[in-house]
C-alpha cells in the first residue's frame, strides 16, 4: 500500500469518511495520494462504485520558506464551496462533508480525463479566450451575489487568514526585498485588508481551475475571505502573464485570454463603479507579478534569472506609475515582451 502524505493514513481517511456518513465500517476502501498541492494532504479514495477525494490543510506549506497557518483554513474551504456551490453549481467540485475533528472535506471526485487542470493546457499552447471569459463569469457572479451581504461577511470574517496566507507572504515578504518599493507594496497592502465588499476565493490560478465538460471548476478556497474582489481579478490575470515567460510562442494567445477574462469580469461588476474596482487591480497586479518572483511562493517555472529579471523591471515600474486598468498592464507587458 502506498504511504499516504502525513497527516492521512487509512485508519484517519476512514474515520473521517464514517463520521461524515459516507462510509460503512466494513466496506473496501482504496486510496492515493494526489500530487500537486502545497497547503494540503489531498488522496483519493475508492469505494464500491464510487470514488471521492478527502482533503486536509497542513500547518506547514510545501515550500522553501518557513511558511506556517493555521489548519481551520478548512473549514473555510468547505463553507465557500457550500456558498458557491449555490451561486455557480456547475463550477465547483459537490462538497460531500466537513469533518470537523480532523479537520478535513470530503468532496465528489472529477476524472482528471474529463477535467484537465487549466494551468496545464496553457502551457500546451490551449489558450481559449472564451474559456478565460467564462473563469471570469463565474468568479465575478459569486463576487456579486455576496457582495454587501453582512451574513457572508460574518462567516468569512478571515482577515488574519488572509493576511498569513496572502498579504504577508506575497505583498509584504516581498516589500522587505525591495526597499525602493517597499512603501507603495504595504500601501497595497493596508489598502486590500481594509477592502471588504465580497466573497473572494484568494487562490485564483490557473492550477486550482479545471476545464470540466460544462465549463471551469474552481478548486482551493483555503484562502476564501470577505474582502477586495478585486484580488481574485488580479491574482488570476497576473498568472496569464506570467506564463507568456514559461510558454513564450503562446504569448499572443495567453494576452488574449487576459484581455477576454479583463473584460468578462468588469463587465459584470455591479456593487461598485467598475472603474474604481480595476485601478485596484491595477495596483495589485505588479505588486503580484513581482511577489512571484521575490514573495515566499515563487512560481516554479520561472527558473532563468533573465525571466525573473525582465519580471523585476516591467513590475518595479508599474509600481512606480501604477495603471489605472488591466488593459494597460496588458498593453506594458505586450510592449515589454516585444523589446526583451
Amino acid at each position: 500500500m502506498e504511504t499516504i502524505p502525513e497527516g492521512l493514513d487509512g485508519e484517519r481517511v476512514r474515520e473521517v469518511l464514517q463520521r461524515l456518513g459516507l462510509c460503512a465500517p466494513d466496506e473496501p476502501l482504496a486510496f492515493e495520494p494526489l500530487a500537486g498541492g502545497v497547503s494540503s494532504d489531498i488522496v483519493r479514495v475508492d469505494l464500491p462504485g464510487r470514488s471521492l477525494c478527502v482533503k486536509r490543510a497542513l500547518a506547514r506549506l510545501k515550500v522553501a520558506a518557513d511558511w506556517r497557518v493555521p489548519v481551520g483554513r478548512s473549514a473555510h474551504e468547505a463553507e465557500w464551496l457550500r456558498v458557491a456551490g449555490e451561486i455557480v453549481p456547475d463550477a465547483v467540485p459537490r462538497l460531500l462533508g466537513y469533518d470537523p475533528v480532523l479537520g478535513a472535506l470530503a468532496m465528489a471526485w472529477l476524472d482528471p480525463e474529463r477535467h484537465p487542470v487549466w494551468k496545464g493546457l496553457l502551457h500546451q499552447g490551449h489558450c481559449e479566450p472564451g474559456f478565460a471569459a467564462a473563469v471570469a463569469q463565474h468568479i465575478v457572479a459569486i463576487h456579486a451575489r455576496t457582495a454587501g451581504d453582512p451574513g457572508i461577511a460574518a462567516r468569512f470574517d478571515t482577515g488574519p487568514l488572509f493576511h498569513a496566507l496572502r498579504l504577508e507572504p506575497y505583498l509584504l515578504a516581498t516589500a522587505e526585498r525591495h526597499p525602493s518599493l517597499a512603501d507603495r507594496l504595504r500601501t497595497i497592502a493596508r489598502t486590500t485588508a481594509a477592502t471588504r465588499l465580497a466573497l473572494v476565493h484568494g487562490d485564483a490560478s490557473p492550477k486550482n481551475i479545471l476545464a470540466g465538460p460544462g465549463g471551469p471548476v474552481l478548486l482551493d478556497a483555503e484562502c476564501a475571505w470577505y474582502g477586495d474582489p478585486a484580488f481574485d481579478a488580479a491574482f488570476c490575470l497576473n498568472h496569464l502573464l506570467l506564463k507568456c515567460l514559461w510558454t513564450p510562442a503562446a504569448a499572443g494567445a495567453l494576452l488574449a485570454c487576459f484581455d477576454a477574462f479583463a473584460a468578462s469580469y468588469l463587465a459584470g461588476v455591479r456593487w461598485e463603479s467598475s472603474a474604481r474596482l480595476a485601478a485596484r487591480v491595477g495596483a495589485l497586479l505588479p505588486a503580484l507579478l513581482l511577489a512571484r518572483v521575490d514573495g515566499k511562493s515563487p512560481v516554479e517555472y520561472l527558473v532563468d534569472e533573465r525571466d525573473r529579471a525582465f519580471v523585476r523591471r516591467v513590475a518595479s515600474a508599474l509600481l512606480v506609475d501604477p495603471p489605472a486598468t488591466p488593459a494597460a498592464i496588458a498593453d506594458a507587458w505586450r510592449g515589454a515582451l516585444a523589446t526583451r
